[in-house]
């Protein structure tokens, strides 16, 4: 190997080679089976658990009379050699786990530059979002001189495009925020059935301008509503889930419920039930995956339940959907209810 001109570093053992790796960057393991203290079934399950490490191709040596190693390469090996080993063999086994390692670096590489792009293109497009709803507002409040109806009308109309972009923005700047590991929540405790009024309070005005009954259904003594978690995120969570409901509803209501959960009494459900058109069996499976978008014709960009689903997940809950087609949907979103003062230092 080193005439090759590879730099080849050694261990004796398992536990040893852990411990090197821990430590240093390395292009290839290889990795004997049989070995004193840690077998190289265990090392590789290490490895492989372990993923603050990049990705290491493992080339397993086994003897003629080893166990089968199907159980390696099912544990996250990706290849392997027999012994008695011959050097061309192995010198293009190595080169074949070198050139696939070079290909995902690649990859992740790619997609590390293309989040980051998008996240500083997003954060970048706020900036004259955000001064031109501010100059639509002034705008249509008349602070620039009077406007004729009509004058008045393509300003709302461009205010609402806007806002509407705006909102685009946010989610997706939020989304590459969580996946890229920069995202903080600030935890306290916060009580829901308080949150879930404001909530409702702020979207009431859309439900009123589609004629919709929005409802409040609690059945917790305040006392038992209080969770743990980052009140910024929760309204926003909650503020997507019942502007869904209100969206895809034409008629009827959108009754939004906090009840004990069923099942066990750490946990607190939320439950928005709207009357609207239902989701199709085939997409509630993909619902809450990024970028899927339903068939109604006033889906949107398949963020906002991607994003829902991050910021439950980041509270330690679920969120789960049962619909049918015609009969509307409840969405439903089980947080664990406070326990004890340490949960206030945990942070994500």
């Amino acid at each position: 190997m080193e005439e090759e001109g590879y730099t080849v570093s050694t261990a004796e053992n398992g536990i040893s080679a852990l411990a090197k790796i821990a430590e240093a960057t390395f292009d290839l393991v290889l990795l004997d089976l049989m070995m004193p203290g840690m077998d190289g079934y265990e090392v590789t399950k290490r490895l492989r658990e372990n993923k603050s490490l990049p990705f290491i191709p493992i080339l397993l040596i086994t003897a003629h009379d080893s166990p089968n190693v199907a159980q390696g390469l099912d544990l996250g090996a990706d290849d392997f050699i027999r012994k008695p080993v011959t050097v061309d063999e192995l010198l293009a086994r190595v080169r074949s786990l070198l050139r696939l390692k070079h290909s995902i670096d690649e990859r992740d590489e790619i997609a590390r530059q293309r989040e980051d792009f998008v996240s500083r293109l997003t954060h970048d497009l706020r900036t004259p979002l955000v001064a031109a709803e501010r100059m639509l507002t002034l705008l249509s409040e008349g602070a620039l001189g009077s406007l004729s109806a009509p004058m008045q009308e393509v300003i709302t109309i461009m205010g609402r495009s806007n806002t509407n972009l705006l909102a685009m923005v946010n989610t997706l700047l939020e989304v590459y925020r969580f996946e890229a590991g920069r995202k903080t929540l600030a935890f306290q405790p916060i009580d829901l059935e308080q949150l879930l009024k404001e909530v409702a309070s702020e979207l009431t005005p859309l439900a009123e301008a589609k004629q919709l009954a929005l409802l409040l259904d609690f059945d917790q003594e305040p006392s038992k509503s209080k969770v743990v978690g980052d009140r910024l995120e929760l309204h926003r969570l909650f503020t997507n889930l019942i502007g869904n409901a209100i969206k895809f509803t034409d008629k009827g209501s959108v009754t939004i419920s906090l009840v004990a959960s069923t099942t066990d009494d750490s946990y607190i459900s939320i439950k928005i039930v709207d009357t609207g058109s239902g989701i199709p069996v085939e997409e509630q499976a993909t619902l809450f995956e990024r970028f899927r978008q339903g068939s109604h014709k006033r889906s949107g960009s398949g963020l906002g339940l991607y994003l829902s689903r991050r910021i439950v997940e980041a509270h330690k809950g679920s969120i789960e959907v049962s619909s049918e087609v015609g009969k509307g949907s409840i969405f439903t979103v089980k947080l664990p209810l406070t326990v004890n003062s340490e949960q206030l230092t945990v942070n994500s």
